[in-house]
């Protein structure tokens, strides 16, 4: 308060100071004109704003000189004085305003920067900075900060496991190398091998030698998601003659499985998207099916549509998914088998791909799971 007041005094002061100031200097002016141009203004004044004319007395003996105003000239030079004066009142008026906006907008900016600053690098609390003129900034800075921690705390989380991922592919790496050389070791040390463990070794190398294959291409998927961009080509598609040639492809893997596969769908269905990216999403989702499905069981496949709206649904029986994981299986380097068997190990990236491409297509996917009944529903504009 005492700091707040010797400002105020200060201020009077030195306002008093410059009101005297400037009316020493009007004086002095004034006296200055009155010296040196007073006879100048007179002359003037009298041949420009002054009448003179002459009356002669009763008799017309005498002329009397009469000087008087000349009104209609000296109201026209008042008007124009007056129309000056407003138009110079309101200009200053305009510009002082002008300036003080620009001034005050000024520290504005500045002050919302360093609550900004304040707010967003010190992690000073809200309270602390919080003023009421401010209480729509600060709802929205708020929202921001919150958006940015959670983003950043999923590319935190995102990094973590693919840093882990990485960690558990070089070490898988390993196993199958060292079985092939070993095995491969010993079909050169004894060339007289029997035949028929010789063609035991050859199997269990090649098996090796495709485990390795696929964790190789799964090291080469997490690089090319990064660096590349998904784009579309459309066109209209027969999809119930897509699903049918999906199934048909699969159905070594089905068998190798144990599982069947049924396929429902009207046969008119046409779809306008891209073929070979809509095959991408489909074949990651009936792998998923196969890889997380009970041996022996059905796997489903629904489609259905109208003139706005395509409907595809593919089910499987198997062990029920937690809905914490649910919710995150279409994030990048997901995994719900952590153990990484070698039936389910992948780099987590398949379905992350699959939502991005049904979310260019403007649809929507999303995954059920409950009673050992696993569903992902596909919606995708007709």
């Amino acid at each position: 308060m005492k700091n707040n007041s010797k400002k105020t005094s200060k201020k009077l002061l030195i306002y008093i100071v410059t009101i005297v100031i400037l009316l020493i200097l009007c004086f002095k002016f004034y006296y200055w004109i009155d010296i040196n141009w007073s006879a100048t203004i007179r002359n003037w004044f009298s041949e420009n704003l002054m009448a003179h004319r002459e009356i002669s007395t009763v008799d017309e003996m005498y002329k009397i000189t009469i000087i008087e105003p000349q009104w209609h000239t000296i109201k026209q030079i008042f008007l124009i004085t007056l129309c000056i004066m407003v138009v110079l009142w309101a200009t200053s008026i305009f510009v002082a305003a002008w300036l003080y906006a620009e001034k005050k907008v000024n520290q504005t900016i500045s002050n919302a920067n360093k609550m900004v600053q304040f707010y967003m690098i010190d992690n000073m609390a809200v309270p602390d900075i919080y003023k009421e003129e401010n209480a729509e900034l600060f709802a929205q800075m708020v929202e921001i900060k919150s958006t940015i921690q959670h983003h950043e705390q999923m590319l935190k989380e995102e990094s973590t496991r693919k840093n882990d991922l990485i960690v558990y592919l070089a070490h898988d790496l390993k196993t199958p190398l060292t079985s092939i050389i070993g095995y491969l070791s010993l079909l050169k040390e004894i060339p007289e091998m029997p035949i028929a463990q010789q063609s035991n070794y050859i199997n269990i190398t090649l098996d090796k030698a495709l485990r390795l294959e696929k964790l190789i291409n799964e090291f080469f998927d997490i690089t090319r998601y990064n660096l590349s961009q998904i784009s579309l080509e459309k066109e209209s598609i027969n999809l119930y003659y897509m699903l049918v040639q999906l199934t048909d492809e699969f159905y070594p893997i089905f068998q190798a499985h144990g599982n069947t596969i049924s396929l429902h769908a009207d046969e008119n269905l046409i779809l306008y998207g891209d073929s070979e990216k809509l095959a991408r999403v489909f074949n990651n989702i009936l792998k998923n099916a196969v890889a997380y499905s009970y041996p022996s069981t059905e796997i489903q496949v629904f489609a259905s549509g109208n003139e706005k709206e395509i409907h595809i649904d593919f089910q499987n029986t198997g062990k029920t998914i937690p809905k914490h994981k649910l919710e995150s299986i279409f994030e990048k380097f997901f995994r719900l088998d952590e153990s990484r068997s070698v039936n389910t190990g992948c780099a987590g990236l398949g379905l992350a791909i699959s939502k991005e491409i049904i979310t260019l297509h403007g649809g929507t996917i999303w995954a059920e799971s409950e009673q050992e009944q696993t569903s992902f529903h596909i919606i995708l504009p007709s």
